[in-house]
C-alpha cells in the first residue's frame, strides 16, 4: 500500500528526518567537517562566521604554497650552456647563462643543454677507458671502388650549434649522426681505390667525409656542428693482412730503388753535362787559337814577302839562321867547328850537364863549387868567335 492511499500511514519517503534510522542530513555533515577543520587550525565552531581565523589560516597557507610554487620556477644556466623553455611541450624561448625564471611546472619546463661540450661518436670500433676494445665488422668493413674490402675506423667530434634545433628537430641526435656518418663514409670510401684510402688519400677522405656529414646534418636542422673527423685506422681485413704487408714492402723497395736511381742520375748527369760543356769550350778556344795563329802566320808571311822582294839574299839567310836556331834550341847536343881542322867536334853536353848537376847537388856548399863544364864552354865561346871572324873576313 502506498503512502498516499486510504488507510496508509500518510508518511512520504522523505519524512521522518527525526527518525533514528534515517540517513544523516548533508548540511549537518558539512557543518561537522567545518568544525573539525576549525579545531585543527584554531578556528571557531561551525556556527561561527565565515570570516573567522580558520579561513584566514587557510589563506595564509595557500599564499605560502603559491610563493613556493613560484620560487620553483627559478633556475641557473651555467656558462657554455643554454636553457630551452617549453610550455606544455611547445617551444617558448632559449635562455642565456645566468639566473632565469619560467612558469613553474606543470605549465612550463626548462632543459639545460651544454653547447660547448665536445661530444664524439665511434664508427667501426669501440674504445674502453684506456685501450681499444676492437673492430666492429658490421660498421668497419667497407667496399672500395676497385672492389676491395678495407677495415676503416672513424671517430667524429661534434658540439651543439643550436640548442632549439638539437632539442626538437631530431629525436636522437647522437644516433642520427652515427647513421649519417656511416652512410657518408661508405659513399666516400666506395668512390676511392684501396691504395688511395690506405696511403696518400687519408687527409682528402677525412675532409670529404666531414663536409658531407655537416651538409646532411644541416639539411636535417639537427643543430649539430661537426668539429673534427679522425681516421683512427684503415687497413685490409685480418685474413689478407700478411699478403698486403708483402705488397707494401715490395712497393717500398720499388720506391727506394727509384730514389737511388734518381740520386745516381742527379750525380752523373750534371758531371757529364759539365764535361761536355768543358770540351765544347776547349774546342772553341782551340778554334780561336788556330785561327789566330793562322792569321798571324799569314801576316808574317806577307811581311816576309815584302822584305824578300827588297833583299832576297839577306832575307833568305836570315830565315835560314832563324830556322836553325829553332831546330837546334831543342837539342842538348852542341857541334863545335874547330879552327884549322876538317873534323867537327861533338860534345855530349847533356851528359856533362847532368854530371855537373849531380856534383853540385852532392857538394854541401855548392855556391863555391865551380861548374865542371866551364872550360868547355869557354873554349866553345872562343872558337865560335874565331869562326865568326873568319867568316866575316871571307865575306869581305
Amino acid at each position: 500500500m502506498s503512502w498516499n492511499e486510504p488507510g496508509g500511514d500518510k508518511k512520504d519517503p522523505w519524512s521522518g528526518r527525526n527518525d533514528k534510522n534515517s540517513p544523516p542530513d548533508l548540511d549537518e555533515v558539512i557543518r561537522s567537517l567545518q568544525d573539525k577543520l576549525g579545531g585543527i587550525f584554531g578556528g571557531g565552531s561551525a556556527g561561527g562566521s565565515s570570516e573567522g581565523p580558520g579561513f584566514k589560516s587557510i589563506g595564509y597557507l595557500a599564499a605560502g604554497a603559491l610563493v613556493l610554487w613560484s620560487l620553483s620556477g627559478f633556475y641557473i644556466v651555467d656558462e657554455g650552456t643554454r636553457g630551452v623553455v617549453t610550455r606544455f611541450g611547445a617551444y617558448v624561448d632559449t635562455t642565456t647563462p645566468g639566473l632565469n625564471w619560467h612558469i613553474p611546472g606543470p605549465i612550463e619546463s626548462a632543459e639545460v643543454i651544454n653547447v660547448e661540450q665536445q661530444r664524439f661518436i665511434e664508427v667501426g670500433y669501440r674504445s674502453g677507458s684506456t685501450t681499444a676494445v676492437g673492430s666492429v665488422p658490421k660498421e668497419a668493413m667497407m667496399l672500395t671502388k676497385d672492389e676491395n674490402i678495407v677495415d676503416v675506423r672513424l671517430a667524429v667530434q661534434y658540439q651543439v650549434k643550436d640548442a632549439k634545433d638539437y632539442a626538437f628537430n631530431v629525436l636522437d641526435p647522437n644516433s642520427t649522426l652515427k647513421q649519417v656518418t656511416e652512410s657518408v663514409e661508405r659513399g666516400v670510401i666506395g668512390a676511392s681505390n684501396m691504395d688511395f684510402v690506405l696511403t696518400e688519400g687519408r687527409s682528402e677522405i677525412v675532409m670529404a667525409i666531414k663536409s658531407e656529414i655537416q651538409t646532411v646534418m644541416d639539411s636535417y636542422k639537427a643543430g649539430i656542428l661537426v668539429t673534427s673527423v679522425n681516421l683512427q685506422d684503415a687497413q685490409p681485413p685480418e685474413q689478407v693482412q700478411g699478403a698486403f704487408e708483402d705488397a707494401i714492402r715490395a712497393r717500398e723497395d720499388k720506391q727506394r730503388l727509384i730514389n737511388e736511381a734518381e740520386a745516381y742520375s742527379n750525380d752523373v748527369v750534371p758531371k757529364a753535362r759539365g764535361g761536355a760543356s768543358r770540351i765544347v769550350q776547349e774546342s772553341e778556344g782551340y778554334k780561336v787559337k788556330v785561327i789566330a795563329e793562322a792569321n798571324g802566320d799569314v801576316s808574317r808571311f806577307g811581311q816576309l814577302l815584302v822584305e824578300y822582294k827588297k833583299a832576297p839574299a839577306v832575307t833568305k839567310e836570315r830565315m835560314y839562321i832563324e830556322s836553325m836556331e829553332t831546330v837546334l834550341e831543342r837539342s842538348n847536343n852542341i857541334l863545335v867547328d874547330v879552327k884549322g881542322g876538317n873534323n867537327i867536334m861533338y860534345l855530349p853536353l847533356d851528359k856533362l850537364t847532368n854530371k855537373a848537376s849531380d856534383e853540385v847537388i852532392s857538394t854541401p856548399d855548392h855556391h863555391e863549387q865551380a861548374p865542371v863544364a866551364t872550360p868547355v864552354a869557354k873554349q866553345y865561346s872562343s872558337d865560335s868567335r874565331a869562326s865568326s871572324r873568319e867568316r866575316d873576313v871571307r865575306g869581305r
